[in-house]
């Protein structure tokens, strides 16, 4: 896929520009051509000043943010609440998004809206972009005559899910700085500091404590053969992406995630918080319960969840209830499970739902908030651990020579 640049003519007659991915220019010509548009100019797009930009493109970088799809579904909720013009507010909302992958998915919808088509159509035809979740409540909401309703509520669900995210990241974050500076302060010692105090040691002979060995064996090792290392590390690395590539491999490690301790509880309430919540969206935007759940199920991120889901979904589509087939799911608590079931029977799922997404919220903010004091203590005995061998390694032989001094004195 390479970009593009073009300029052309609707069948009014209107002026149009914007920057497309395309196989081949001939090939965007005809996708202009089925939307409506008569190409005039089409040109490879200058990437001056931005040399890494197509191959960042190419692995996926660029892509919206939930920042990004925050602001947009809020300036569209404005739009189509003051009654603008549908496709003007578009245009104009493209002309002024800072992100370039989103700015070219709203050119491209605009060019879709002025051949004829559909806003939730138009939307669906970017899925690295938007979401099916994403278009299918906008669709629901563009068919019923709801669409500021629509965008409003996805306003409130992605800034949900941002808040969560965000939580999570500053949750882990400092986690994550001790033990990078550990594996850091252990890969200098080991390569940099070691190796000068081995001629001192070498006056001790084979006199030396084990723990010194072992640590300038290892140091040895590491300054000579570092590339043996270097190789291990990417195979290892390179074997476990080919495994996760597999549909059993994403399968295991996703369930993997999910059953470690501390962590994996946290990832499995945050992400049932997001099902749940989608549901309730779902629901009240008039998405049908069965195609909101398999929708919802593949965009979880994680396949164990998504492989339950839709096992519920087949359920469903037996005629069992929600709260039926949740039972069957293993996911939900026997709390959630009879808060469904009251959903049902009065008549407020979604609303209940919207309950049980904000229990899972609140239980994940309680294990956040002692997650670092969870953590703490692991921490404490790794960091412990390591200045434990270091110190047997580097002052035991120092002793030693110290008192082998002070005895030829």
């Amino acid at each position: 896929m390479a970009l593009y640049q073009y300029r052309g003519r609707t069948g009014r007659g209107e002026p149009v520009a914007g920057t497309l991915e395309a196989e081949s220019a001939a090939a965007l010509a005809d996708r202009l051509a089925t939307n409506g548009i008569t190409p005039i100019e089409i040109a490879a797009a200058k990437l001056s000043g931005r040399p890494l930009a197509g191959l960042q493109r190419r692995l996926g970088g660029g892509r919206p943010r939930l920042v990004d799809l925050i602001m947009f579904s809020r300036q569209m909720h404005t739009v189509t609440k003051a009654g603008l013009p549908l496709l003007q507010g578009i245009r104009n909302l493209a002309q002024t998004t800072a992100n370039a992958r989103l700015r070219q998915a709203l050119e491209a919808v605009v060019a879709s809206l002025q051949g004829g088509r559909d806003l939730a159509t138009s939307l669906g035809r970017h899925p690295d972009v938007f979401s099916k979740f994403y278009v299918s409540v906008i669709g629901v909401g563009e068919s019923s005559g709801t669409l500021p309703t629509a965008f409003a509520r996805m306003v409130e669900y992605l800034s949900s899910e941002k808040r969560l995210l965000d939580r999570l990241k500053s949750s882990l974050r400092y986690p994550a700085i001790v033990l990078v500076a550990i594996l850091i302060a252990i890969a200098v010692i080991t390569t940099f500091v070691l190796p000068r105090f081995a001629p001192v040691f070498a006056v001790l002979g084979d006199d030396l404590p084990w723990a010194t060995r072992a640590i300038l064996a290892f140091a040895n090792f590491a300054s000579s053969y570092w590339y043996l290392i270097a190789a291990a590390v990417a195979a290892a690395v390179l074997g476990f992406r080919m495994y996760v590539g597999t549909v059993d491999g994403r399968y295991g490690w996703d369930r993997f995630r999910l059953r470690v301790p501390v962590l994996g509880p946290v990832i499995l309430k945050a992400t049932l918080a997001r099902v749940c919540r989608s549901l309730a969206l779902a629901l009240e935007s008039g998405v049908p319960m069965v195609q909101a759940v398999g929708i919802i199920a593949r965009a979880t991120g994680n396949e164990y969840v998504t492989a339950r889901l839709l096992a519920l979904r087949e359920g469903m589509e037996r005629g069992h209830g929600l709260s039926q087939t949740a039972q069957t799911a293993g996911l939900f608590t026997p709390l959630v499970l009879q808060m469904m079931s009251v959903g049902e029977e009065t008549g407020e799922l979604n609303a209940m739902l919207s309950e049980v997404a904000e229990f899972y919220e609140r239980e994940v903010d309680y294990d956040l908030d002692n997650m670092s004091a969870a953590l703490e203590p692991i921490l404490i005995v790794a960091v412990g651990v390591m200045v434990t061998i270091l110190a047997l390694g580097v002052f035991l032989p120092l002793w030693d020579m110290a008192a082998v001094a002070g005895g030829a004195r």
